[in-house]
């Protein structure tokens, strides 16, 4: 792939005030931004469309819901991109790093590419306790049940668009990250980590920064580890 079509999903839920800045500070090599409104109360999807994305609305609250309505609308197209880009609506990544993510796809034609917010690269508070003590248990149980080299379920990720078909995504909320993660290693796909930035959010994490999305999330992670740790 010289010139690579890129396009990137953006789940958004309540973002007016951070969907701004991540289109604005995606590079434009990208061709198509698309940002899914999951049924925000908020002016999300009329902030989202002045700043130039493709907006599309998903009901049905759930990040994996989001993902999946913004990969059926690309499915619908007639021309499919070669690489595909998640990234979340509130700011806390650097949209500008994409290149960095999706060069060794480019150059390398490795499958996968996740965006590790490693400790030295992250702002202080950026990730909560339980979103720490999270990520290392995951990676930690992939490591032993799956030999994974994985160090974060980052949510700033590329991938191949026919190697993410490929996978068959199903998971509909919490578990979206690290389904995408177990599917790659059991179909063997080549992936790779490369360090990035995090700041601090705009706004209030709808997932660690509750006790309830903490709870389900860890209930979805642990439960697709295990489900996929004992699956022929």
């Amino acid at each position: 792939m010289i010139t690579p079509k890129i396009k990137v999903i953006i789940p958004a839920f309540n973002e007016e005030k951070a969907i701004s800045n991540v289109i604005k500070e995606i590079p434009t090599l990208v061709s198509e931004i698309i940002v899914v409104d999951n049924n925000s109360n908020d002016a999300t999807s009329t902030v989202a469309k002045t700043a130039g994305a493709t907006v599309l609305f998903e009901p049905r609250k759930g990040y994996g819901y989001a993902c999946l309505r913004g990969m059926k609308y690309i499915e619908q197209q007639l021309e499919k991109p070669d690489i595909i880009v998640f990234l979340d609506g509130d700011y806390s990544d650097y949209p500008e790093e994409l290149i960095q993510l999706t060069t060794p796809i480019v150059e390398q034609n490795v499958d996968f590419v996740i965006g590790a917010r490693v400790k030295g690269l992250r702002e202080t508070g950026a990730m909560t306790p339980q979103q720490i003590f999270g990520n290392w248990l995951a990676t930690f149980l992939m490591k032993v049940f799956f030999k994974a080299k994985f160090s974060d379920l980052g949510p700033f990720r590329a991938i191949k668009y026919d190697k993410l078909i490929a996978l068959q995504m199903e998971d509909k909320t919490y578990g979206w990250t690290v389904e995408m993660q177990l599917k790659v290693l059991k179909q063997k796909m080549s992936y790779i980590e490369i360090p990035v930035r995090y700041k601090n959010r705009i706004g209030v994490s709808k997932v660690s920064g509750t006790v309830k999305g903490t709870i389900m999330a860890g209930v979805k992670i642990i439960g697709w580890i295990l489900k996929y740790s004992f699956k022929k």
